[in-house]
Parts: structure tokens; sequence; C-alpha cells
């Protein structure tokens, strides 16, 4: 074995040594989340059989309603509601949505994919807008476009995301008609590839546009540094071409912090996919969110809450993963 393979086998090791740690530490997380959402619905206000039954609880008699209750075990205490879907999640039961009158697993698979999809483009449009300006902008520094880019994305900073969404509903749906506005298809028609990417275009551009902004200033922070180091100033002292040293020479060392900084942004992608699946009707889990909150609807409320932590943890151990993979220096089981 040569000596690079040699040195590749301690790095691997402390990387899955990292990650055995991550998940060990993941579980107790998972608990304490699931147990906050179960205390929070406790002290909800609204009453579980209402969401239920809908608007035919009015009809409904008590005798009917109080065996309802008994069945789904609503006025038992939320200790025991608790201790119930611990033990059917420990068998592979994530329990019975009260909401929608199936198995949460069923609920999970028809959304889900959805969301999935909407944050992974929205991600990629983030990291591709991140990329492209902030390279840019920090290559001209102080020109016009530099001024403009950085005006912008310390403006949009503070905008929430279903601004930007009415926003460009207005202007690319009602006012100029080339986008829908709403769902995945156009009313009855067939959910094909192409339904689905023209309706995609909108929320995932509103999504990426929305979480680029600390991306993008982040990297053009991070270019501006790297382009003031020493093997940079030295490669063009060489006479290399500019654009080999601003991608081969800066853009790698400015890289590494841009993947820590785009893990950290994950629970405001999670948030901000909420929102803008909210505004554009997505058939995702923020409708099932809402559903399930105002219904107390545990079983649905804590697989949601835990689907949400586990985004955030596993993204921020990829990009600890992908930082370590990129630069020997970090250490990986620190």
């Amino acid at each position: 074995m040569s000596r690079a393979g040699r040195a590749t086998l301690p790095r691997r090791a402390a990387i899955g040594r990292l990650v055995l740690r991550r998940l060990a530490m993941a579980v107790p997380v998972l608990l304490v989340v699931a147990c906050g959402v179960f205390l929070l619905g406790a002290a909800s206000p609204f009453d579980p059989i209402h969401q239920y039954y809908g608007v035919e609880v009015f009809s409904a008699g008590e005798e009917q309603l109080e065996q309802t209750r008994d069945r789904l075990g609503i006025d038992d205490p939320v200790h025991v509601q608790f201790g119930q879907w611990v033990g059917g999640l420990v068998t592979g039961d994530l329990g019975t949505s009260r909401v929608y009158h199936q198995p949460v697993a069923d609920v999970l698979a028809e959304r889900l994919p959805w969301t999935l999809l909407l944050a992974g483009t929205g991600l990629v449009v983030a990291a591709l807008l991140a990329l492209v300006l902030g390279i840019v902008t920090a290559w001209r520094q102080g020109g016009w476009l530099d001024r403009t880019v950085t005006a912008i994305g310390q403006g949009m900073e503070g905008l929430p995301s279903f601004v930007l969404a009415f926003a460009a509903i207005l202007v690319f749906s009602v006012l100029l008609g080339w986008l829908p506005v709403a769902g995945v298809t156009d009313g009855n028609a067939e959910a094909g590839a192409g339904q689905v990417a023209q309706h995609l275009v909108l929320p995932a551009l509103v999504l990426g546009v929305s979480q680029s902004p600390w991306l993008v200033l982040h990297l053009r922070q991070s270019m501006l540094t790297s382009l003031a180091d020493d093997h940079v100033i030295g490669a063009r002292a060489r006479g290399l071409p500019e654009p080999l040293v601003v991608t081969g020479h800066a853009l790698p060392t400015a890289l590494l912090p841009f993947l820590n900084v785009l893990g950290t942004r994950v629970p405001e992608l999670v948030t901000g996919a909420v929102l803008v699946e909210t505004v554009f009707s997505w058939p995702g889990v923020a409708a099932a969110m809402v559903d399930a909150g105002l219904a107390v609807d545990y079983p649905l409320l804590a697989v949601l809450a835990l689907a949400a932590t586990v985004a955030v943890l596993l993204g921020s151990l990829l990009a600890d993963i992908a930082t370590a993979l990129a630069d020997p220096r970090v250490r990986a089981d620190g």
C-alpha cells in the first residue's frame, strides 16, 4: 500500500468515529424533541375531537364523542400517550394520524417526497447563486455588480420568504403569466414530469433566492480573504491566467468555510420550505404540520418534528464530513 493510502486510513477511521458519535448524540436529542412536542400539545387550547370530526362534530352525539375519545386516547395523561407512542416507535409503528385518519407512515410517504424535491431543488439553486455571485463579486470587488449584489443581499437578509413568494407570484404569474401559481399540476391533469417541473420552478426559485443572501455574502467575504493569501499572490506573480488563479487557487480555500455555512442553513431551509409550501399550495408536509398542530395530532406532530430535527442534524454532519474530506488540516475527531 502506498504512503498516501496508509495516510487515508486513520482519516477514514476518524470520520467514522465522528459519524458514530453524532449518531449517539442524536438519540437523546430526538427524545427531548419528541417529549417537547407532547408537552406543548398538552398545553394547546385546541380540542382534538373537533379537528377529528370537522363540521360533523356538531351533529355527533355525546356518547359517540366519548367513545371516540376513549378509542383515540385523547383524554389519557400526556405521559401515557408519550409512552405508548415511544413503544410503537420501537416496534416500527409510527401511529395513526387523528386528522388524516390514516397511518402516519402513509402520510409521510405521500407528502415527504414533495418536500424533499422542493427543499433539495431550492438548496441547489441557493448554492449555485452563491457560487456564481460570490466568486464574481469578490473577483470584481468595488464594481457595479459587487455593489448591487451586496446591497440587495444585505437588504434581503431580513425579508421573510413568504413576502418574496407573493412578489414572485404577482410578477411571474399574475402580470407576466409565465408560470403557474400553485399546486403540482394544472387542474386535474396527471402529475407528469413536465407538469411537476413547470410548477416547481417558481417555489424552488423563491426558496433558493430567499436562502442565498447569507451564502452569497459569506462566500464573497471568504473569497476576498482567500485572494489575499500568499499562495494566490504567488500564483499571480508566476503569471498564471486570472480565471485560473481565482477558480483554481482562491476558490478551493474559500469553499471550506462555505461548506460549514451551507450546513448551518438547513434549519432556515426547513422553515422556508414550510412557508413556501403554504403559499404555493405545494403538497408537502407543511399543510400536514399545520393540520396536526390544530388537531393536537401527537403521532403526526412528533414524527414531523423528528424529521425536521433529523434534517438539521444530518445537514450539520454532512457539512463537517465534507470539510474534513476537503481539508486534511481539519481534525475529523474534533
